[in-house]
């Protein structure tokens, strides 16, 4: 419902009240769908980093983007953006750009110092996107997609903001074992043959870093 008198609204995510909408959203955009868990290990450990776009008719999401920050091991207090969609019928309205600006601004808050996604080669919307809040290619990521596709690494650095907090220690769900995952560590061909940049096969945890980020 497209009229003048709808706003569209931006909130912290809060419950898992919105994630089966956040992810009916997101899976609408996926060939293979994620686990409960994979959005879990986000939501739970990075709440603070996710944003759910609505309308003043309704709290149902129609755009949501999640996110993670660490110190990663090269020091670097690092965020990264593992999941961005909105719904079709809500796009051309400037609702991804305002999503990345929240979940930027919330790891500015924290301390970050740079932000990196992945996104397919030639998702043209989602690098025109990114190109146009300041993301440059860092490089290219060859076969890193569970289809074989090619991905280009993104990066943005970020300036300190006055009364940045100590980076939060993630609250990780105790039924997986996160620790050895890493969206920046290189993996050998027969890995990403195998299902994907984590190596996993199909139905098994793959690291939303593997999300093509088309619905933009």
């Amino acid at each position: 419902m497209h009229t003048d008198d709808v706003q569209i609204l931006y909130r912290p995510y809060t419950s898992e009240a919105d994630l089966p909408d956040i992810m009916a959203l997101v899976q609408s955009e996926l060939s293979e769908p994620y686990v409960i868990f994979t959005y879990r290990y986000f939501l739970n450990s990075w709440s603070h980093l996710a944003y759910i776009a609505h309308t003043n008719k309704s709290p149902k999401p129609i755009g949501v983007i999640v996110s993670k920050q660490e110190i990663h091991k090269s020091g670097t207090n690092r965020g990264y953006i593992a999941m961005l969609s909105v719904s079709k019928q809500w796009r051309k309205r400037g609702i991804a750009s305002q999503l990345v600006r929240l979940t930027i601004h919330a790891m500015q808050l924290n301390g970050g110092e740079e932000v990196t996604l992945e996104t397919e080669y030639d998702n043209i919307p989602a690098l025109s996107l990114y190109a146009s809040l300041g993301f440059v290619r860092e490089k290219r990521l060859y076969r890193f997609y569970m289809s074989g596709k090619d991905a280009f690494r993104l990066v943005l650095p970020l300036a300190p903001v006055p009364g940045a907090r100590p980076l939060p220690q993630p609250v990780v769900p105790p039924e997986i074992d996160y620790e050895d995952f890493d969206s920046d560590d290189e993996y050998s061909d027969s890995q990403r043959e195998e299902g994907g940049h984590l190596g996993g096969g199909a139905g098994d945890f793959v690291m939303p870093g593997a999300l093509p980020m088309a619905g933009i």
